[in-house]
């Protein structure tokens, strides 16, 4: 279905990809960059409500919208979603980034009515090859999936992507106190989705009661839910240099703001490593079930700066989402407290 023949330039596109918060970020290092290399393109993002937030100083010619799946449901609210914004922004493109039965029916809805359409090659034989032991080869990344549909429609890629803050004016938040110029700020993120992708609590507290020590670094955790606040709960009542952001009502502006004045980031493979990665923050990432081979590295972060075992059975998932075999997930609780904290100060004394 996909194309890069078009009878006449490209004026409007269309760009869909409905998933979980940390695919969407990734979406924007590339899709920022085609912005601003093709002025004379109009380009509509759709995704979910509540990712559509975090679109920080977009380009003039990007239009983020955040839709409510609730009001298209079934087989055919696809085509009516396709078919809504086609009255209303008259696509002649289409670029799916996502690759899914919604996508696939957005794409019929929209086949008569536009003269290009580019789809995702998500690589699910090479990642199934991975998952299954059968290959230890690094896949493509997921940013340069993301890039390839773009060129299949014969637009520019832009220059590389470096910060929100190259895109508009410098991300400001009430929610971010003064810095001392010899203070040290560590974003912690300690949770995700999936327990195939998150460090034991118990030793994750030790990693972070062993970095509070340090009289001038400033620990904030970050997270979301009820669960989360209540699992910090003891974490800052017993450390003075230790806060925690789900606690302040806050918005993805909060966050990024924060993250954009902080050092480093200590996080698992989850969306808060490619927040971070947006604002150019050095993560050091914790790695279980799945890996970075298998594509969803965050942008420009190095792998020096990973934190993982190598073991035969690994990666077991792309996404984080199987139970161990083992019941145990010693990819994870065998990880040694010690590790984490050498990299998190590795990281710091890139800055002395």
């Amino acid at each position: 279905m996909a194309t890069s023949e078009t009878v006449k330039p490209i004026k409007s596109v269309l760009i869909t990809r409905f998933s979980a918060l940390g695919d969407v970020a990734m979406t924007i290092p590339v899709i920022y960059p085609v912005c601003v290399a093709n002025p004379h393109v109009s380009f509509v993002f759709a995704t979910r409500k509540i990712p559509a937030t975090m679109f920080v100083n977009k380009p003039v010619n990007l239009t983020v919208l955040g839709i409510d799946l609730d009001k298209y449901t079934g087989i055919t609210g696809p085509w009516k979603l396709a078919r809504n914004l086609h009255h209303r922004y008259n696509f002649d493109a289409f670029a799916d980034l996502h690759d899914v039965l919604r996508t696939w029916v957005m794409k019929l809805a929209l086949k008569r009515h536009v003269s290009s359409i580019a789809t995702i090659d998500k690589g699910r034989r090479e990642k199934k090859l991975l998952t299954s032991g059968k290959s230890r080869t690094p896949v493509m990344s997921t940013h340069e999936r993301y890039k390839n549909v773009f060129k299949k429609l014969g637009l520019k890629t832009g220059e590389e992507f470096n910060t929100l803050l190259d895109y508009g004016e410098p991300i400001k938040s009430p929610m971010v106190p003064a810095k001392a110029d010899d203070a040290r700020w560590i974003a912690v993120a300690p949770f995700s989705q999936h327990k195939g992708k998150v460090y034991p609590w118990e030793q994750m507290q030790l990693v972070i009661g062993e970095l509070s020590k340090t009289e001038n670094y400033q620990i904030f955790l970050f997270g979301g839910g009820k669960e989360e606040r209540d699992a910090f709960d003891p974490i800052i009542g017993r450390y003075n240099n230790v806060a925690s952001v789900p606690h302040i009502k806050h918005t993805f502006i909060d966050e990024l703001a924060l993250m954009s004045r902080c050092d480093v980031m200590l996080t698992m493979d989850s969306a808060n490593m490619h927040l971070a990665s947006l604002v150019n923050l050095p993560v050091v990432s914790v790695w279980g079930a799945t890996h970075p081979a298998c594509g969803f590295m965050g942008w420009h972060q190095a792998m020096r700066d990973t934190v993982q075992l190598d073991l035969e059975c690994r990666p077991c998932s792309v996404f984080g989402n199987k139970k161990c075999r083992f019941g145990d997930y010693h990819c994870m609780s065998d990880i040694d407290p010690e590790m984490i904290i050498n990299k998190v100060k590795k990281v710091l004394q890139r800055y002395d």
